[in-house]
């Protein structure tokens, strides 16, 4: 029996991209899901979202619970005005939402938008919160997108996203296996800020910059590349870590003291020593796997140097698909998981995870008018 589902998938990236919006249409048969992007858009954040989502890690739980009803009220408007325009009824509206806080040592998470109000403001049942039960399983409640990597993206052996944090996901042993690997656009767009621009298109500036070997030793010797997966990161490791080497002047950079001899360094300097530190990590994640593709999605893929250097880091055949795929494969995602969830099937994998179980995660709101 076939069965057909149309879906709107929601997905906020740490990089602060802007709001990715994808029109899905799946199709089962027989237990297997085809899908084909219907349509999809980026919606940049306007300044005062920007500001806004930038600093909520620094507020109060009472702040907090005011953004997360007011991003659910924005989330609304914009799922409602891409479904005019796209003269479409979905089936579904399904969330990530924006992420504050990832602390899964310390059993806690959250991804802002409140799911209620978003309802509400688009007229549509709603499905988000899809990472809070892995995590109460004692699981990472990351990455999501291995179940979709596995049971739409099977052509591939690796799948990798470079967003604002690198992940990848590959099968061993006939279980998924999937991890954050490094910070990425994270670090990468913080750089090319200073320049006053929003990212380094084609990562033209860490082009002509110089590798400074001191510093990048300090970033590839962080014990978080020593942990055995499952491991993920959030935006707490960035500001403790990653940017904490770091020391910003009016027009250059130095590293922290001890880091390297010279003193200042120059933006273009940091950011090809910050491409060159992610294409390491990312090589050194795959480098026992049998030679393979690599499927590259996100922000990142869109980065030539960057893509460039991991090719030359790595024996595995690096594939940059269509401009759909790249920008939308994970609100793509979101939206099976979505599917996964009103199907009553499993759509957070503890083989990724280490979660205590597999998890049929999400709640469904729904609108009542």
């Amino acid at each position: 029996m076939m069965e057909t589902v149309t879906a709107i998938g929601l997905m906020s990236g740490s990089s602060l991209d802007g709001l990715d919006l994808a029109l899905v249409r799946f199709i089962e048969e027989n237990e297997k899901y085809r899908f084909q992007i219907l349509g999809a858009e980026t919606l940049p954040y306007p300044n005062t979202w920007k500001k806004q989502l930038a600093v909520a890690y620094f507020k109060q739980p009472d702040e907090l619970g005011e953004l997360d009803k007011a991003y659910g009220q924005y989330l609304g408007e914009q799922v409602l005005a891409f479904a005019q325009k796209h003269k479409v009824t979905p089936d579904f509206v399904a969330s990530h939402g924006h992420t504050i806080f990832h602390k899964p040592k310390e059993h806690y998470t959250l991804q802002i938008g409140d799911g209620q109000t978003l309802a509400k403001a688009c007229g549509f049942m709603v499905i988000n919160d899809f990472r809070s039960e892995d995590v109460s399983k004692g699981g990472q409640g990351a990455p999501l997108v291995p179940i979709g990597d596995l049971l739409l993206f099977s052509d591939y052996e690796i799948c990798l996203n470079i967003g604002g944090i690198a992940n990848v996901s590959y099968d061993e042993d006939g279980k998924r296996i999937a991890y954050d690997i490094c910070i990425a656009n994270q670090a990468l767009n913080y750089l090319a800020q200073l320049k006053g621009l929003d990212f380094d298109r084609d990562g033209d500036l860490a082009r002509n910059g110089k590798v400074d070997i001191d510093l990048l030793k300090k970033l590839n010797n962080s014990p978080f590349f020593l942990q055995e997966p499952p491991k993920s990161m959030g935006r707490e490791y960035f500001e403790t870590y990653q940017k904490g080497v770091l020391v910003t002047g009016p027009s250059t950079l130095r590293a922290a003291s001890g880091t390297t001899g010279s003193g200042a360094l120059s933006v273009p300097d940091m950011l090809a020593t910050f491409t060159e530190h992610i294409a390491l990590q990312i090589a050194l994640a795959v480098s026992w796997l049998p030679k393979g593709k690599i499927l590259v999605t996100g922000g990142g893929a869109r980065n030539k140097f960057l893509i460039e250097r991991l090719q030359a880091r790595t024996k595995h055949e690096v594939v940059v698909p269509d401009k759909q795929i790249i920008d939308y494969k994970e609100a793509l995602i979101f939206a099976f998981l979505g599917l996964r969830r009103l199907e009553g099937k499993t759509n957070v994998l503890a083989s990724v995870t280490g979660a205590e179980s597999d998890s049929c995660s999400g709640r469904i709101w729904k609108y009542n008018g």
